[in-house]
């Protein structure tokens, strides 16, 4: 996988999601493992084509039910 390129997104992580990056993922690069979690995230809630491109007004409404 390449290393993402910047896009002028910044996200501020909670104290508990920079924990697991720091202890979960030693060495990795913090935005190479969010952006494999976002990747694996929209392929479940079925955002994605399965070649990987974002489907336009398809997949699950946005939010989950509980």
């Amino acid at each position: 996988m390449t290393t993402p390129r910047p896009t002028g997104i910044r996200v501020h992580l909670s104290p508990w999601c920079a924990a697991i990056l720091r202890h979960g993922y030693p060495g990795q690069i913090p935005a190479a493992v969010i952006e494999r979690a976002l990747r694996m995230l929209a392929t479940a809630d079925g955002h994605l084509t399965p070649d990987g491109r974002i489907k336009r007004g398809g997949g699950r409404p946005a939010g989950r039910k509980p």
